[in-house]
């Protein structure tokens, strides 16, 4: 008696490729990207002027310096922390580096000095975080305070003007005030570097697989032989450095600053984030989300703009919005934690 061969068949038929389609549209950044498409609709049909490459570019020079401050954030939030300072650190660059401009320092010399100041600020977050063990929420809730103290000590209490006569202060505003082939802002160029870089160091880089390792389960990943004390004084560290650089093209687009410069900044960097996707618990998030969480929120204080809504109501919407995020958020995990 002869045996037939029987055609081997896999008993579970394998994976069909995922298009990127699929995976996009289950992407955590999905949602938020499609309230953008909503959004820019909604504007379309509601705020005059909205539609123009003039307004798409005012928004992307609006949003350069909180998207910046936002690509620090990240990291700091997919470490399972928080940081309230940066927008104290935004001022503090912005007053050093404005002092170092009135003192005849040259421009470029100026810049690394209030880029360095919000470094040694950062630095100093993620030292008392981690050497001493305090919560980031409350270090950075005193160092909100402190760095504010010291930015009016430094400025005593006198706003800084930078004379546009001035060629080295000429020179310097082109960073905030330039545009590429007489076009593209500056600034949003800028921004757009850094969120690239963001996104390489986080996705492709062993530092970016440790930050999402240590958010995920410090325990585990110190286990694994991650140092998670280094990985996280290093999140706060770029956080203060991309503050102080946002203070100081801030700077560069007013030629003028005073003490309480960026104060409330740091909500609205720390909204992008959460609006873009990233779990306040740490572990998740993405520099895709975190740039259409800025995208979000530029366009949505553009189209209040040009509707006449009083800042009193675009604060309200801001706050519900984030609210609205966060629910989704802990819905989506609770959904996906019951299958």
């Amino acid at each position: 008696m002869t045996t037939r061969a029987v055609p081997a068949v896999d008993a579970v038929a394998a994976p069909r490729a995922r298009s990127p389609l699929h995976r996009f549209l289950h992407a955590r950044e999905a949602s938020t990207f499609l309230a953008l498409v909503v959004l820019f609709a909604l504007g379309t049909l509601i705020a005059p002027g909205f539609v123009g490459t003039d307004n798409f570019l005012t928004v992307g020079q609006q949003i350069a310096q909180i998207g910046i401050m936002a690509v620090g954030v990240t990291f700091v939030i997919i470490n399972a922390e928080i940081d309230l300072s940066v927008g104290s650190i935004y001022g503090l660059g912005a007053v050093v580096c404005g002092l170092l401009m009135t003192s005849d320092v040259a421009w470029p010399v100026a810049a690394l000095g209030g880029i360095a100041a919000g470094a040694l600020a950062g630095l100093v977050n993620g030292l008392m975080t981690v050497g001493f063990g305090i919560p980031s929420f409350i270090v950075t809730l005193g160092t909100l305070s402190v760095y504010r103290g010291v930015t009016l000590l430094l400025s005593g209490g006198s706003p800084i003007s930078l004379p546009a006569s001035d060629p080295n202060v000429a020179a310097f505003n082109l960073l905030g005030q330039g545009k590429l082939f007489g076009l593209v802002p500056m600034q949003l160029v800028i921004f757009a570097l850094v969120a690239v870089l963001g996104t390489i160091v986080l996705s492709r880089s062993r530092y970016g697989f440790n930050t999402y390792a240590v958010g995920g389960s410090a325990e585990a990943a110190r286990l694994c032989g991650i140092d998670t004390g280094r990985v996280k004084i290093a999140a706060f560290t770029l956080s203060g450095t991309l503050a102080g650089l946002a203070g100081v093209l801030g700077l560069s687009f007013l030629s003028y600053v005073q003490g309480v410069t960026g104060t409330g900044m740091e909500l609205t960097a720390i909204s992008a984030v959460i609006i873009g996707g990233a779990a306040l618990f740490g572990g998740s998030g993405t520099m895709l989300g975190t740039v259409i969480g800025v995208a979000f929120i530029g366009v949505l204080q553009n189209i209040l703009n040009l509707r006449g809504i009083s800042s009193f109501w675009q604060t309200v919407a801001t706050g519900t919005v984030i609210i609205l995020a966060v629910a989704a958020d802990t819905w989506l995990r609770r959904r996906s934690g019951r299958r």
